[in-house]
């Protein structure tokens, strides 16, 4: 039995909630999180990206990439909304920082490409760790 089917945490994989963005923004500030705004069209959001919820308890996890002034800057973050309100962020260990894959309108290098990837499965790893504790 898998650790996911052993415990109450089932993968989300479609839109963010929007409880992720209300929690951030309550926290640190109405615009503060474009990169977990709801209303962004879904075809606009970032990826990759990974999402959590724990069926017993609403607790959830996501990893998403987040970026400050530069929108071509980014790296991954891992936020856990405990169950009893508030928002946490879980840095993921190691670099997580990448150049987005299509900037300029000019296509990434395949170095991008493996560097945003190898950055995600870091930030999914540092997830699941936190989740399962494996």
């Amino acid at each position: 039995m898998s650790p996911e089917q052993s415990s109450g945490w089932r993968r989300y994989d479609t839109t963010l909630f929007p409880v992720f963005h209300e929690r951030f923004e309550e926290k640190w500030g109405e615009g503060t999180a474009p990169f977990l705004d709801p209303s962004v069209f879904e075809n606009d959001q970032p990826r990759p990206r990974a999402q959590w919820i724990n069926v017993d308890t609403g607790a959830a996890v996501a990893v998403v990439p987040v970026w400050e002034d530069d929108p071509t800057a980014r790296s991954f973050a891992v936020f856990y909304l405990p169950p009893s309100g508030g928002i946490w962020v879980l840095r993921p260990p190691g670099l997580s920082s990448y150049i987005e894959a299509v900037a300029n309108g000019t296509a990434a290098s395949k170095d991008a490409v493996a560097l945003r990837n190898d950055s995600f499965h870091k930030a999914v790893a540092h997830a699941e760790a936190f989740i399962f504790g494996t």
